[in-house]
């Protein structure tokens, strides 16, 4: 953190640790050694449980009722600090605000964060990565069945509309998020994010411009709707677990969204087979001649 003052402890390969101060300018510091602001005596540092200890006095101005205090681990190369991940949540909200008065330590602003960057995954993974695909399945499957002709369309409207909104709730979240993060970094993560919310914004202007089903646009409209759609889904589900791995919640969460989409997938499979039969069966019926008179042979035409 950028104007941290900083005590640091380096871990020697036996077992002893080295420690001393580090003032540090901005991300790109190597925590090399120099002066604080603050006065500091009595430093030193050891090795236990797995654990290194600081201890350190510090000399703080006058009337200085609270600091905020931050920690962190990372690798070392040779005996130099490197800089520690920025995907761990425990890195990210390991601060807080000390009170030196009664000797209270607030982690208030982490849990913020956190509850933020939950909300995010929450609604991207709900709207590009389950709404999507579910109404695609309505658009897809449910259109075979004639009794469920215009239902399905609305369904599918609906289900789209609702991810798209809820998405872009998400898709700002997420923009105020790495606004906040300066110097953490989730270029693949945003990107898609980015291509999502311009893929769908298309989505939504192509079905304002929709044409009727004998323009002669209309086959290469749906050629165009299906691409695009399509795309959207696969980015949307690799994006969500892109986000799994920065959030790092819970296995549960990842195993459940994994059976969630297992499941539409187990769907898609079994109604793709369905409805192939479906349509099969009627292109048959529609190819049989038709004998109900056509040619005056058992039917009203006929002769006595």
């Amino acid at each position: 953190m950028p104007s941290a003052q900083a005590l640091v402890s380096i871990l020697q390969s036996n077992g002893t640790t080295t420690a001393y101060t580090s003032p540090i300018p901005g991300y790109s510091t190597q925590l090399e050694q120099g002066t604080l602001q603050y006065n500091v005596s009595g430093l030193t540092s050891t090795f236990q449980n797995n654990e290194i200890i600081i201890f350190a006095t510090v000399v703080l101005p006058i009337n200085t009722a609270s600091v905020l205090h931050v920690w962190q681990e990372g690798p070392l190369s040779g005996n130099t600090p490197q800089a520690h991940s920025t995907t761990n949540s425990a890195n990210l909200n390991s601060k807080g605000n000390l009170d030196l008065l009664s000797g209270v330590s607030q982690s208030t602003s982490g849990n913020s964060r956190l509850r933020k960057r939950n909300i995010h995954g929450v609604l991207n993974a709900v709207s590009w990565g389950v709404l999507l695909p579910i109404g695609a399945l309505f658009a897809r499957y449910l259109r075979v069945f004639k009794s469920a002709d215009p239902a399905w369309f609305y369904l599918h409207i609906t289900c789209q509309a609702a991810a798209y909104i809820v998405g872009v709730a998400g898709w700002g979240t997420g923009l105020k998020l790495g606004s906040d993060s300066v110097g953490v970094k989730y270029n693949t993560h945003r990107t898609l994010g980015i291509i999502l919310f311009c893929f769908g914004t298309l989505q939504v202007f192509a079905l304002l411009l929709r044409p009727n089903k004998d323009h002669k646009f209309r086959f290469h409209w749906n050629i165009y709707h299906h691409l695009i759609g399509y795309s959207v889904i696969i980015i949307s589900i690799i994006n969500v677990f892109k986000g799994f791995d920065i959030l790092q919640p819970d296995d549960k969460w990842k195993h459940a969204y994994i059976g969630i989409i297992a499941a539409l997938g187990g769907i898609a499979v079994f109604l793709e087979a369905y409805t192939w039969i479906i349509v099969l069966k009627r292109r048959k019926t529609e190819k049989l001649p038709n004998t109900n008179g056509a040619n005056g042979v058992n039917g009203y035409g006929a002769r006595a």
